[in-house]
């Protein structure tokens, strides 16, 4: 009798939702042997957290599946790298994205080591994004369903966890998750999809701050220099925001085109002032060979924005077309075509 390969072990990220109860799933029918496995997060006090919820779901797909389920319990983790950085930058006058932190240091980074140390061959996560090898290396590429792409967040990537990493849904559309996850009688099925902070959950981030940085009154000043307007603390709020200002002179609409944290001051403008065509960054990170110099990327600025063509000189972006509303704290994640090449912060 000839011998049977031993089924390669995938711990698979449970957060309870659809999208990585379709993933293990998936993972299941192909003959991988899965481990189920949900963080806790960070939980900020005063606050009704869903983990507990997701988690009891996670189980419950997880003996669905009939595969072994653990909790891995990162919520000091979370608090190191994710939430208390986070608050730090409102405070500094940025705006950071707690969701590439997460990926970073959490779910690619403890997560991943933990895994391996357990005897994982390697991790899945139910993200909208797919690997390709070529030359030695890993790349990111860009998920087919673009509606719901999520490689803006996954730009911290190194080599090693892309090495070891699944992507189960990479090739799919949401529809067709949900429809898998309907047929195969998942309890997460129909699901919605979870909003807000990614370790608080469906609370905003301006009420989230007011528990964590003391509100302020401060001066919004008109970018002619005029004072028009009161606000509770130039921390709450971002680039490009229109509304929450209480401004009543009767014109605008009126955009936050600055902050000075210093002085506790929002400056405003009108939509046209939101433009720029340069802008610096740090924090600079390519998934594989950094690109030629002068070679014209794609750069996304936000989750939700458009590619706008840009060149890297140093650590200062040149857009061909100038591109509103940058902000700093936020990710600029580049694109040749559907590879991802890296990453960055706006400074």
């Amino acid at each position: 009798m000839g011998s049977r390969t031993k089924p390669k072990k995938i711990f698979v990220a449970m957060s309870g939702g659809v999208d990585s109860s379709v993933a293990a799933y998936l993972l299941k029918q192909k003959g991988f042997d899965v481990v189920g496995v949900y963080m806790r997060p960070w939980q900020p006090k005063g606050f009704t957290c869903l983990w507990e919820q997701d988690r009891a779901d996670a189980l419950r797909v997880a003996n669905q599946l009939d595969i072994p389920f653990e909790t891995w319990d990162f919520s000091r983790e979370y608090a190191r790298h994710v939430s208390r950085p986070m608050v730090r930058g409102y405070r500094e006058g940025r705006t950071p994205n707690p969701d590439v932190e997460c990926n970073r240091h959490i779910k690619f980074g403890y997560f991943f080591n933990e895994a391996r140390a357990r005897g994982a061959d390697g991790i899945a996560t139910g993200h909208y994004a797919r690997t390709i090898r070529r030359n030695g290396s890993v790349g990111l590429r860009t998920a087919a369903d673009n509606s719901k792409d999520q490689t803006y967040f996954l730009w911290g990537l190194t080599q090693r966890a892309l090495d070891r990493v699944l992507f189960p849904l990479g090739g799919m559309l949401k529809s067709e998750v949900r429809d898998i996850a309907k047929k195969a009688g998942l309890i997460t099925a129909r699901k919605k999809d979870s909003q807000g902070v990614c370790f608080v959950g469906p609370i905003d981030m301006k009420t989230f701050l007011l528990s964590e940085v003391p509100s302020k009154k401060g001066s919004i000043l008109h970018v002619d220099g005029r004072t028009i307007g009161t606000h509770d603390g130039a921390a709450y709020y971002t680039i490009g925001q229109r509304h929450g200002l209480d401004i009543k002179d009767g014109s605008g609409p009126y955009y936050v085109v600055r902050k000075d944290i210093r002085k506790n001051t929002i400056t405003v403008g009108a939509e046209s002032d939101l433009y720029s065509s340069t802008a610096r960054i740090v924090d600079v990170h390519w998934i594989g060979k950094r690109p030629p110099a002068g070679r014209v990327l794609g750069a996304k600025i936000r989750y939700r924005s458009a590619n706008a063509p840009v060149k890297i000189k140093g650590t200062t972006l040149y857009f061909t077309h100038p591109v509103r509303a940058i902000t700093p704290g936020q990710s600029v994640v580049f694109y040749d075509g559907t590879a991802v090449v890296g990453g960055a912060l706006l400074a």
